[in-house]
């Protein structure tokens, strides 16, 4: 975990006012968020796979996070958050645009669970927890090592951390911003290629911060199985890090 200091805001406000804009929208399979939902079940397969390998469980126990702390960072309106507490978490869920913060809370409410919704930097929440999820956003913030340095404060020792973030390809380009921004339901605008993190750009964020990437599996895209986890990063890619 790396030492306490102060960390620059890391929001880009256009990117928390475009996200704030599909709050309402958020939870519609079909909606301007339709390709987080199809993105979801492979995210949460991954990162099941590697909290029953990092803390000792059973893969046949259904709350697998009971007793353990988690935070959520860009948790938009809580497709991951919700998981999280499912798992038995106590999850706390931090976004840069209150839309979906708002949208996030009554989402929560009506599915009977308790989430401790936030909207601020992750540099502003105190105190540290077991599991540290960030899944599609570090492209989207103004100071990536910044960035990665709060996240690195918020993980506890012996903890776990899953990113995941677009890698900086031509497929890339051509899946989510060619394709995806025009045919694919993505709303124009939300990627800017240029933004895109390649793993071993990653690596070396996460090194500067103390922490060591444990294993990296690439998402990539199947006619007719959907996305898949796999060797490929060329698309996109999940990341489980720990300590040093």
């Amino acid at each position: 975990m790396a030492t306490t200091t102060t960390i620059s805001p890391t929001i880009d406000a256009g990117e928390a006012a475009h996200f704030g804009d599909m709050a309402a929208d958020w939870w519609n399979p079909k909606g301007s968020s339709a390709m987080l939902h199809r993105l979801n079940p492979v995210r949460l397969g991954f990162i099941r796979a590697h909290i029953n390998a990092h803390f000792g469980v059973d893969p046949a126990v259904l709350r697998p996070l009971s007793g353990r702390s988690a935070i959520d960072v860009g948790c938009g309106a809580g497709l991951l958050s919700e998981p999280l507490a499912r798992m038995g978490a106590d999850v706390t869920g931090v976004d840069a645009a209150p839309e979906n913060i708002a949208a996030a809370r009554e989402h929560a409410s009506a599915q009977g669970l308790t989430i401790d919704y936030r909207a601020c930097e992750v540099a502003d929440i105190g105190g540290t927890f077991d599991l540290v999820t960030c899944l599609e956003v570090i492209e989207h913030v103004s100071d990536p090592a910044a960035f990665i340095a709060a996240l690195a404060q918020r993980l506890a020792p012996g903890g776990l951390m899953i990113v995941s973030t677009p890698n900086r390809t031509a497929l890339s380009r051509f899946g989510l911003i060619t394709l995806g921004e025009s045919i694919g339901g993505i709303p124009k605008g939300t990627h800017d290629h240029t933004r895109f993190i390649t793993p071993e750009e990653m690596t070396k964020l996460l090194n500067d911060a103390r922490l060591q990437v444990t294993q990296t599996r690439g998402i990539s895209f199947s006619p007719a199985r959907g996305f898949v986890l796999s060797d490929d990063l060329k698309l996109n890619y999940l990341m489980s890090i720990s300590a040093r």
